[in-house]
């Protein structure tokens, strides 16, 4: 007995200093966040930016205007159904755009940056023609969509036939379409016009260049650029895509006494729950350490007791 006790003393003091400096770690080591900075977005349904002329351009009147600008972050809509300008048409008031449903939104958060415009039975006009529409268009959309650890995404969409100063045109799909219409003026449009880098995105339905010049109306020119339906995006800085949570290991006596009803798949918040309860990443390396000193405290026994019979039998 003096034998044996001196040997496994020793063992168990090792075991349980093993055991204590290998519980001292911590439990488990915060991953580095960085600058979760909050992404940005915009969506606008119209912005005119014109130059016009008045009696025989001895009175320059610019006319810029937008409807249902917004941006974010955070989280911005707006849906008003037109826009109208004063002092460019002899002192009446022009209305840009009337539409029977017009929307722009924006949010924007740590994870997600989207920008979304749409426009529906729309007709734009310019001044000097007030009987003429510049554009009519059944439906319009764009759409931006950044999303952390994703390349960013842009689409528009043009739906329906579209009317540019009274002409009927086919628009070529992600290109230009020249309309001229003789005594009234030229309109170039650009159609769904989209760019993406790593962290942007953008797209553009409808851009139109315009060149008006009624010369019977009682203005002398119209010039500058009209853009329909546009959204854009910047992705959150310094968020990642989180991996998933690996699902946690049942003991083999557990697993024998549970059913399939009872399991249910690893959450985020089971994962904080096993922290509190004690459960880290160091519990394997316990474990390990553990099983080898209580082997190695079983080989110093046996060799203990085979020392002790040899020396009876001396």
């Amino acid at each position: 007995m003096p034998v044996y006790r001196r040997t496994v003393v020793p063992s168990a003091a090792a075991l349980a200093a093993a055991l204590t400096a290998l519980s001292a770690s911590p439990a488990s080591a915060a991953p580095a966040t960085g600058d979760h900075r909050t992404g940005t977005a915009d969506a606008v349904v119209l912005r005119a930016g014109l130059d016009v002329s008045l009696l025989d351009k001895t009175v320059r009147v610019p006319v810029n205007a937008s409807l249902n600008d917004v941006h974010a972050p955070g989280n911005a809509a707006r849906t008003a159904l037109s826009v109208r300008v004063g002092g460019a048409e002899k002192g009446r008031p022009v209305e840009l755009l009337r539409a029977d449903a017009a929307t722009a939104r924006a949010t924007a958060d740590e994870r997600t940056a989207t920008g979304r415009a749409e426009l529906v039975h729309a007709k734009v006009h310019v001044p000097g023609l007030p009987l003429l529409s510049l554009i009519e268009v059944r439906q319009v959309t764009s759409e931006a969509v950044c999303r952390a650890g994703r390349r960013p995404s842009a689409t528009s969409n043009l739906l329906g036939p579209v009317t540019v100063l009274g002409k009927k045109v086919t628009l070529s799909t992600g290109g230009t379409t020249n309309v001229d219409v003789p005594g009234v003026g030229r309109v170039r449009l650009d159609l769904s016009k989209t760019a993406t880098t790593s962290r942007t995105g953008a797209a553009t339905a409808l851009e139109l260049a315009v060149d008006v010049n009624p010369l019977k109306l009682g203005v002398a020119e119209v010039h500058g650029r009209v853009t329909l339906v546009k959204a854009g995006c910047e992705t959150p800085a310094g968020a990642a895509e989180q991996p998933p949570a690996p699902a946690r290991q049942t003991p083999a006596k557990e697993a024998t006494r549970t059913s399939a009803t009872d399991a249910k798949p690893q959450t985020v918040a089971d994962k904080r729950d096993l922290a509190e309860t004690g459960g880290s990443s160091a519990t394997p390396w316990i474990a390990g350490a553990a099983g080898l000193l209580v082997v190695g405290g079983g080989g110093a026994l046996i060799t203990a007791r085979r020392r002790t019979a040899a020396r009876s039998r001396g």
